[in-house]
């Protein structure tokens, strides 16, 4: 079943800002910042047609809507069909790689700091790990629910076991809450992708479902095309 533009409009609107606030977001709210043109009453009639299409959801009666899976998998398909902005990245490099283990430690330092999520890299041929960026990831009001932390802790453990099962052959790979395919991975996402430390290695961030796709997708792509021409 189809959407119209008006409803994409207002479903990426609410996602965005959703991902921005961590709120569910109100008719009222959406008229107020966004301006549409039209009033509260009919944006709540879109909204309730996209609530009932599977795209949004509302978590009490008199709250406003929250994305769900299909929301954020309609609005990350959205972001993957444009040109997204590319990123000046090249401060974190060094002029050239003198210590391929710092280099990498670095650089999944710098990615975790820039996407605010948990960002780890996996050089293949050793099958070594790096992880940065908890102290960034803790801070999302998500980690302030019982069980999240013990949660997203076995979903990274299964991540990193089966690390070299996801088929990634060009171009980044995004998972989104129940996509993932593990135990305990409902609330989580993963954006992942093949690149050249110069040897071969895996890309990930890791991190709530509301993370910043737009930013992170870049991110990523920034990252593997300027590790290609390093």
């Amino acid at each position: 079943m189809g959407i119209t533009e008006r409803q994409i409009k207002i479903l990426n609107q609410i996602v965005g800002d959703y991902i921005d606030l961590a709120l569910p977001i109100s008719s009222e709210f959406l008229e107020e910042k966004h301006r549409f043109g039209i009033c509260p009453a009919t944006i709540r009639i879109e909204m309730q047609k996209l609530t009932d299409k599977g795209y949004l959801f509302q978590p009490h009666t008199s709250a406003g809507r929250v994305p769900t899976d299909k929301g954020y998998r309609f609005f990350v398909d959205s972001l993957l069909e444009k040109k997204l902005e590319e990123l000046e990245i090249e401060d974190w490099f060094e002029s050239e790689i003198k210590d391929t283990i710092r280099f990498i430690q670095s650089l999944t330092k710098n990615l975790a700091s820039a996407s605010e999520a948990l960002a780890l890299s996996y050089l293949e041929r050793e099958k070594i790990f790096w992880k940065e960026g908890w102290e960034e990831i803790l801070k999302q009001p998500e980690f302030e629910k019982k069980n999240y932390l013990t949660n997203f802790a076995e979903f990274l453990e299964n991540f990193e076991e089966n690390i070299e099962d996801f088929e990634i052959n060009s171009g980044i790979k995004i998972y989104i809450g129940r996509e993932n395919p593990f135990k305990k991975a409902k609330d989580f996402s993963i954006i992942i992708s093949k690149c050249h430390f110069p040897d071969e290695g895996i890309i990930s961030l890791l991190g709530p479902k509301r993370m910043a796709y737009n930013r992170n997708i870049s991110l990523v792509n920034s990252l593997i095309k300027t590790l290609e021409e390093f």
